[in-house]
């Protein structure tokens, strides 16, 4: 019966770490550590294995943990978290503290051995990732400082696994490009939940601009970046850019007062970025100098 509550008790922590979402953390680690253009070999390291796992599980658990443990008040008025997610009720928060010190808390030790650039960012990626819904600064709460926090913890990943790989100098045009697709994902995600967040009186950027000219402004990101990783990358992010302008046009076609009528297709966003993240890849490894054509 012991193993059995436990057994049940990690169901639950993985279901609220959004198990569909970890490949977001972990595969802009991966491309960072692509991006070093090292050896082959050195991804198979035992830091690497170590923190690829981190930023799979670990850290989603951080990140959906605390986003929960805050966002009761909203996320009790939202039907997304009942019908497509699952609601973190007050009497579960202290357990869900638990299992995010219990797990986070190896990996941080851990980065104190790594080189100084790598440090910082692994902690810039800790900062970002929790007080984008933690108070004091719940940036969350503060339209245009929510999808930059959201971008900041996603990039602040791919520049520590870059770091870790042994990288130089400091990747502007990715970064860039990278906080540019990050705003637009995390602007786009917020649509669905205008009229939630609008009755809790959380503020958001898609609250503040209203749900067709947020789709506006994440169309011209998706643009922008799409346009700086085809500067990099080639072709293949050309048509990953492509996806998500259409993605933009349809869901400004369709979407109703107060985000309605989008959510079929904001479900299809993890699938998406999936893709659109092993096109890139494959585009980053064809450059690569140890395999590239």
């Amino acid at each position: 019966m012991v193993l059995l509550s436990i057994l049940m008790k990690l169901n639950t922590i993985l279901s609220i770490s959004r198990p569909r979402f970890w490949v977001y953390e972990f595969g802009t680690f991966a491309f960072g550590a692509i991006a070093a253009f090292t050896p082959f070999s050195e991804l198979l390291t035992f830091p690497v294995l170590f923190f690829g796992f981190y930023f799979l599980v670990p850290a989603n658990i951080l990140i959906y943990g605390i986003n929960d443990i805050f966002d009761y008040e909203t996320d009790k008025l939202n039907p997304k978290k009942v019908e497509y997610e699952e609601l973190l009720e007050p009497k579960d928060q202290k357990k869900v503290w638990v299992w995010i010190i219990v797990t986070n808390l190896p990996f941080i030790i851990g980065a104190f051995w790594l080189p100084l650039p790598a440090l910082l960012s692994f902690f810039a990626f800790i900062f970002f990732a929790s007080f984008y819904s933690a108070k004091p600064i719940r940036a969350k709460a503060i339209p245009f400082l929510d999808s930059l926090f959201s971008a900041s913890h996603y990039i602040a990943t791919g520049v520590f696994g870059y770091y870790l790989l042994g990288g130089t100098s400091f990747p502007t045009t990715g970064v860039i490009a990278g906080i540019l697709w990050a705003v637009a994902m995390h602007a786009y995600s917020a649509v669905p939940d205008i009229k939630a967040d609008e009755d809790a009186k959380l503020p958001t950027i898609a609250t503040t601009l209203g749900a067709q000219t947020t789709i506006i402004v994440c169309l011209i990101l998706y643009a922008v970046s799409a346009y700086l990783g085809f500067t990099k990358l080639g072709i293949g992010v050309t048509i990953y850019g492509l996806v998500y302008i259409t993605l933009m046009i349809l869901s400004f076609k369709k979407v109703g007062p107060g985000g309605s009528n989008i959510f079929k297709l904001y479900t299809l966003f993890p699938y998406i970025n999936l893709v659109a993240g092993a096109v890139m890849t494959i585009s980053l490894l064809l450059t690569h100098p140890y395999i590239g054509i």
